[in-house]
Formats: C-alpha cells, structure tokens, sequence
C-alpha cells in the first residue's frame, strides 16, 4: 500500500508549497480536489481542460518532486435538484480533465436528489416508515441515480477513466455498504467504493466488516478517523448536525489518526484490506479543526507507516 493525501488537507498552501509539504512529510501520491465542494486551490479546472500545455506543467510539478498524481476528486451532489447541473457539468469535465491527464481514478459522491419532481432539496431517506419513505427511495434510484450512472459510466469509459470510486457519505443515496453494491451491479465493476472508514464510524457500522463486505469493490481508500464522544452518544444517539467546531458538544468529530481509534485498530484494519487483495493508496483526508494541518498529516504519515503493509508477500509453504 501507497500513502498519498488529499490536497484539500493542505488547503492553506499554494500548489507548489501543497506538493514540497507533502514531499518533506513521506507522502508518496496526491489526490487533487477539482471542483464542487472545494475552492479548489490547487487545480484551475477550466484552465487545464482548455490547455495542453499547462497540463505538462501541472503534470511535471508532481513528477519532479517524485509524487504520484493518483486521482482527482469532484466530490458534491451533482443530483442536487437546482445546484446539480452545475455540479454535474463540473464532475464531467473533471473526467474529461482525468483523461487528458492520464489518471485512471476518479473520486465522487453518487448524489441524493430530492425526494420528488417539484422537490428543491435534497431528501436523505434513513428510515422505513412513514410508508411514502419507500416511494420516495424508488424514485430517487429508478428515475434519478441509476439513469443519471449509466450516462456517466459512459462518458468515463470512453476518456479512459477505469475507476469511479464512490465514497460511502452520509447525506448521500449511497451512503453504506448495500447500496455501493446494489449501484456498482447495476452499472458494472467501472463503480466501486472509495471506503472512507470514518463515516462509516459515526454512521454506527464497523469498516472492518465493511472492507469483507466490499472486497474486490473497494478501488480506493481515504485514511480518516473519527472521535466518537460516548457520554454526548448516551443522550443524542449518533445522528448530529452540532457545529463542526463543537467537538464537546456533538457525539462525534473527524479526527487526525490514531486519535479516535488506536494504532492496533489501523493495523487490524490495514491487514484486512490486504486480505480482501487490497494494495493501493491510502490517501489521508485531515479535517481534525484542534491539530494544525501539517501536524495532523505528519501524525497520520507516522501512523500508516507502522501500520500499512507495504511490500509484496514472498512467503512459500516448505515441502517435505
């Protein structure tokens, strides 16, 4: 396994400085936010979609610093039933973009529309009853999510993106382990899980199980902790919407690693996803708000260091 890093993780510097900190820290790999829910400060999308030359440029930065450009992440709601289209353009050309760039991988969200025609906003369906729950995720999937995939299945297939790896978020249709699954049968192996184990922690799901779960769906993974506050749990359960900035006060926080979970949960976790035969990046995505950016990816670089399995097994029974 590869330890690469979100870009957005290091959203406070400029490119060149974003590409030298993660150089200097260890990390092999980058994966660039390239629009929607980013300001994108280290990817000019239109720029280098309209522009050969400023993509050699783009690409060389990486290259002699000895970095991977490992994907490029377009993660919003381009099913949001009025900002969509606007997200949906953006997502495309970031496939577009990754094509011309020679990157395989694309990170993205499935999307959550409203919960009908005249609806203008998004409708998270997370129960069984009242009974119009049932219609509404009918709906959602049959009219809007499945035709709006199999479009843009299509169009990452013929810009040589092999790889669409949906992060399992809440606030999404596709938000846990069933529903990767159902997504990625109907529209075939181009889909698979970006497996985020933090929001399956708050969600109250166990990633380990996840990743015997997902096996050969999961194409990429994010390393992200989540601190999960047991005595606010006692009365509020794990459904919150407290300020992010609250960590006291909300049952759960995204958290630098090692600090919600312990050394010996990563590697638990590390070691199953090399049983499931997983061996690609483990790209950290720090939104710990009380630890610098840098001390939370240096943090998290030691971590995945003594944890991640890293080179080939060249183990062979003896015969006798």
């Amino acid at each position: 396994m590869k330890i690469g890093i979100v870009s957005d993780s290091l959203g406070h510097l400029g490119f060149e400085e974003m590409l030298d900190a993660a150089a200097s820290l260890g990390i092999e790999g980058i994966e660039v936010n390239a629009c929607n829910w980013t300001s994108a400060p280290h990817m000019d999308l239109p720029k280098l979609r309209a522009d050969a030359t400023a993509r050699r440029a783009f690409r060389q930065a990486f290259e002699t610093r000895g970095l991977e450009l490992i994907a490029l992440n377009a993660n919003g709601n381009q099913l949001h039933p009025t900002e969509g289209a606007m997200q949906s353009a953006d997502l495309q050309d970031t496939i577009r973009l990754a094509g011309d760039l020679g990157v395989d991988t694309v990170v993205l969200m499935s999307g959550l529309p409203g919960g009908g025609p005249e609806d203008r906003t998004p409708n998270w369906v997370v129960s069984s009853w009242p009974p119009e729950t049932q219609h509404i995720l009918k709906w959602q999937w049959e009219e809007k999510l499945l035709p709006y995939w199999h479009d843009l299945a299509r169009l990452a297939q013929e810009h040589g993106v092999r790889k669409l790896c949906v992060e399992i978020h809440g606030n999404q249709l596709v938000y846990n382990v069933p529903a990767l699954l159902r997504l990625r049968a109907e529209i075939g192996p181009i889909v698979g899980a970006n497996l985020d184990p933090s929001h399956l922690m708050w969600m109250g799901a166990d990633p380990i199980a996840a990743v015997d779960a997902l096996g050969e769906a999961i194409l990429h993974c994010h390393a992200k902790d989540t601190f999960l506050n047991k005595p606010r749990q006692a009365t509020t359960g794990l459904l919150e919407n407290g300020s992010l900035t609250d960590i006291p006060g909300r049952a759960w926080s995204y958290i630098t690693l090692g600090y919600g979970h312990d050394e010996a949960w990563w590697r638990a976790f590390c070691y199953r996803l090399r049983m499931v035969g997983y061996d690609g990046w483990l790209s950290i995505e720090h939104e710990d708000i009380l630890l610098s950016r840098i001390e939370g990816a240096r943090r998290s670089v030691e971590l995945l260091r003594a944890v991640a399995p890293v080179d080939a097994s060249d183990y062979e029974l003896n015969e006798f």
